[in-house]
């Protein structure tokens, strides 16, 4: 049903409801339903989110720090440092010390967990394809731009919950 029919169709509706123009509450819905249709693949493929989000977070990348990572994967760091341990034992991670700081582990994905996520990284790329198809490249393109914008904007200081919906 769209948002627009439920907004109607509410009993005893006195107006638009705060969240409906509230951004960070849209962000997270859109975030929650766009998220919920594609983590339906990433189970089928036999990875939790949180793998999934660690893999796609250090696939490109020379590899990331267990801080950094937490953010990108959207984890606490203790639940991210048992799971990168799991994933370290079945040889889709590995971790190495940092030169600058021997008390910091640098994590970087293998050949395996490469592999692992290929197809699933063209499929997240054709799911975003087809959610972002009613607005057109130029408005996909944009919406994408600005996103990252109000992301380089707000960095967390720490995450304040734990997600592996």
């Amino acid at each position: 049903m769209r948002l627009d029919k439920q907004r109607s169709g509410r009993a005893g509706a006195r107006g638009p409801r705060f969240v409906d123009g509230y951004l960070a509450y849209l962000l997270a819905q859109a975030s929650q339903r766009i998220s919920a249709e594609f983590h339906l693949e990433v189970k089928a493929a036999g990875l939790s989110v949180t793998e999934w989000r660690v893999l796609a977070s250090l696939e490109g990348s020379a590899g990331e720090t267990i801080g950094s990572l937490a953010v990108l994967a959207i984890t606490k760091q203790p639940t991210l440092s048992k799971v990168v341990q799991r994933m370290e034992a079945d040889g889709l991670v590995a971790r190495t010390g940092v030169r600058a700081d021997r008390r910091q582990t640098r994590v970087c994905i293998t050949a395996k967990g490469t592999n692992l996520i290929a197809a699933l990284c063209e499929q997240a790329l054709q799911h975003q394809k087809a959610v972002l198809a009613p607005f057109g490249e130029e408005k996909a393109a944009i919406l994408i731009e600005m996103l990252g914008v109000l992301m380089t904007e707000h960095v967390p200081l720490e995450l304040p919950f734990e997600s592996d919906a």
